[in-house]
């Protein structure tokens, strides 16, 4: 299989990882008004990929990727433990840690990779889970997949999952998820380029509507989503 055929495989929403069940608080932001239609989720999703969790992870995944490459363990502990602890609320550790784990055990089940049950490892035995962007940029490292196409593919996946998740709770029409998709390509594009060069000292975010939508999201009442 070429190095493409298994990034899209990897980042498909039939993958199972379980993604299509978090929202990352886009559930609370509908309830709450903020998103309401297709402009609205649009410019929600932009805010998660330029300023929260999209942003970071781009970080984790390239530094992650960097370290196996290089067969830097110090450096790969140091991205584990960071991105493991780097979240606004229980529910986004649980979304990142779960798709991270449900990753590396599908990657393993279905394309064993020379190398990964070393980093792997390393990660059981620091106690900690893999943060989905980590696991991400060690199988793709791994699978000598490189560092720009990975994080292309990533940033979309992740919008991707985000404008699914919108379409299922405004709701909207299909044709409209596909637009609102097609009008955040230039902002995945753009992060996934920042990202390839960014390095700890770019590590951060400021998207404090979308921690708190994910922190309420926690007591929401009626949730189809489990962030």
């Amino acid at each position: 299989m070429t190095p493409l055929l298994r990034l899209l495989a990897w980042l498909s929403p039939s993958f199972p990882t379980g993604g299509y069940t978090y929202s990352h608080g886009l559930e609370k932001a509908v309830e709450a008004g903020f998103v309401r239609d297709r402009a609205t989720l649009t410019h929600w999703v932009a805010a998660v990929l330029e300023h929260g969790a999209g942003r970071a992870d781009g970080v984790f995944l390239a530094l992650t990727h960097r370290a196996v490459t290089a067969g830097d363990e110090d450096g790969f502990r140091w991205a584990v433990e960071r991105a493991d602890v780097m979240r606004a609320s229980a529910e986004t550790a649980l979304e990142s840690s779960a798709q991270g784990a449900a990753f590396l055990t599908t990657v393993r089940a279905a394309w064993p990779l020379d190398g990964l049950d070393r980093w792997a490892g390393i990660i059981k035995a620091m106690g900690r889970a893999p943060a989905h962007p980590v696991a991400v940029g060690l199988a793709a490292a791994l699978a000598g997949i490189p560092l720009a196409d990975t994080l292309q593919g990533f940033t979309h996946a992740v919008a991707a999952n985000l404008v699914s998740a919108g379409v299922r709770l405004v709701p909207l029409g299909q044709t409209d998820g596909q637009r609102a998709l097609a009008a955040l390509e230039g902002t995945a594009h753009a992060m996934a380029q920042w990202a390839a060069d960014a390095g700890p000292d770019d590590l951060g975010s400021r998207a404090p509507m979308i921690d708190w939508t994910s922190i309420t999201h926690e007591t929401q009442y009626t949730r189809l989503f489990r962030s």
